[in-house]
């Protein structure tokens, strides 16, 4: 029994790493939430409820000596899977997504494209009813996702508190369904800095983002809780909001009218345009199918886990 026990809990901690690496590469691509990732993975509600724990009661236990009850009052093995495959997909798939984007960026696009169509439609679900006041709030997230994505990126320091800064405010769009915590590090003039830190292992910068990071993650999960529990249809239609305005940011199809530089040299980004393709071809066809794949991807990971609470109906408990 206890062999049995064993190896459903390995098999339990297993999913959860599979799940955090999901989370952590869409949080590489400019544009893509993990906090989307996690919603369609059914682990949205169990990730906010247990970052949201780290309070004065967790302290109390750690001080008094009685680890192992703080770390069941936080989820400690959930978080620790979740955040092993979330470091695994950063330090693995940096490389690769950066290859992608910039060599293959149609293709990419339009997977995440399909993906974020499917992730408005799953999200909206959890709504109870849309009512008139809902819409206007759905519509707010739209315009204000859609505005945001369009913004050029600012030049900013690379001192230790703006990373900081950088890290707390990055992190707050990462557990946003519809707001990329890396496009906010685009906006901020950091991506580049951090997606290099990564690549050359520079641990200390890494660390001073992280330290940022995990500030800003204690305070905004306990606002986020805050709201689901007192405005439960509003943020649910806003979240749908900022989620549908993102899908002007993965369009496949782009125009560069203007690249932007760092004070290095360094290309951070670029004002585009969206087009419509002139003429099919195999690329369209290719991207097509893969805005499909993307699509049937959030279906079917919705639909396995929708027995298991994958939404937002549990979160006030």
């Amino acid at each position: 029994m206890n062999k049995k026990r064993g190896a459903g809990l390995l098999k339990e901690y297993m999913v959860f790493v599979l799940k955090g690496f999901c989370m952590g590469a869409a949080d590489v691509i400019p544009g893509v939430s993990g906090g989307t990732m996690a919603f369609i993975m059914g682990i949205y509600e169990r990730l906010i409820r247990a970052v949201s724990s780290f309070d004065l009661h967790f302290f109390s236990l750690i001080f008094s000596l009685r680890i192992r009850e703080a770390f069941e009052h936080v989820s400690m093995a959930f978080l620790a899977c979740l955040g092993t495959g979330i470091l695994l997909a950063i330090f693995s798939m940096a490389r690769l997504l950066s290859w992608l984007l910039e060599n293959r960026p149609v293709m990419i696009w339009s997977f995440f494209f399909g993906l974020i169509v499917a992730s408005v439609y799953t999200v909206s679900r959890h709504m109870e009813a849309w009512r008139a006041v809902n819409m206007v709030w759905a519509a707010l997230g739209a315009l204000i996702t859609y505005l945001l994505v369009g913004m050029a990126p600012a030049s900013t320091p690379d001192a230790p508190w703006f990373l900081f800064l950088s890290g707390a405010v990055a992190i707050c769009a990462m557990i946003l369904p519809g707001i990329s915590g890396a496009f906010i590090l685009v906006l901020l003039g950091k991506y580049l800095f951090v997606l290099e830190a990564v690549n050359n292992r520079d641990f200390v910068s890494l660390f001073i983002v992280a330290a940022g990071a995990a500030l800003g993650l204690a305070a905004f999960s306990r606002l986020l809780k805050w709201c689901f529990k007192r405005h439960h249809d509003l943020i649910v239609a806003l979240l749908t909001g900022l989620m549908t305005g993102s899908l002007r940011k993965v369009w496949p199809w782009k125009s560069a009218v203007r690249t932007i530089s760092d004070e290095k040299g360094h290309v951070v980004n670029s004002i585009q345009n969206n087009f419509l393709p002139s003429q099919w071809s195999m690329e369209v066809t290719f991207a097509l199918l893969l805005a499909v794949a993307g699509f049937s991807l959030v279906i079917w990971l919705s639909i396995a886990t929708r027995t298991k609470g994958s939404g937002l109906e549990n979160i006030n408990e």
